[in-house]
């Protein structure tokens, strides 16, 4: 999937993140793993704007992450402002796909899918996928 072309309003749930000195490798710009840490922040606010208290081990209806697709589209340097946007894109019957992005300005910098197995942590096992999510998939 050509992920890059996509636009601000392909998105449902955005966060804004600003970026750290510490996040700069020695190639002077952001470090790879920083996007994954900006793109974890923004799931647990998109959890947050479900409905959900964010993303804990406690929570009948949890989450654990199964695979990621990353592809990185441009280099950002310190400092700069990021905008991260979530849209649930697939839905399966005890997993779930999430399509991150982020963008500096009108260019998108990062897109990642993200592999989500929803998840009981008491019993230890995977789940069916939660109303809550379902009701907010769209496809691409």
């Amino acid at each position: 999937m050509e992920t890059r072309n996509l636009q601000r309003t392909d998105f449902d749930f955005w966060t804004t993140i600003q970026t750290r000195w510490r996040d700069m490798d020695a190639l002077g710009h952001l470090n790879h793993t920083a996007y994954l840490t900006y793109m974890e922040t923004a799931r647990v606010d998109l959890f947050i704007q479900l409905g959900y208290s964010g993303i804990k081990k406690e929570m009948d209806e949890s989450v654990i992450l199964g695979a990621m697709d990353v592809q990185y589209w441009a280099q950002v340097t310190h400092p700069a402002q990021l905008e991260i946007g979530h849209r649930i894109i697939r839905i399966g019957s005890k997993s779930y796909d999430l399509l991150g992005i982020a963008f500096l300005g009108d260019n998108v910098v990062c897109s990642v899918i993200f592999k989500m197995v929803s998840f009981n942590y008491k019993m230890n096992k995977a789940i069916p996928v939660p109303d809550k999510i379902r009701e907010n998939c769209r496809p691409l």
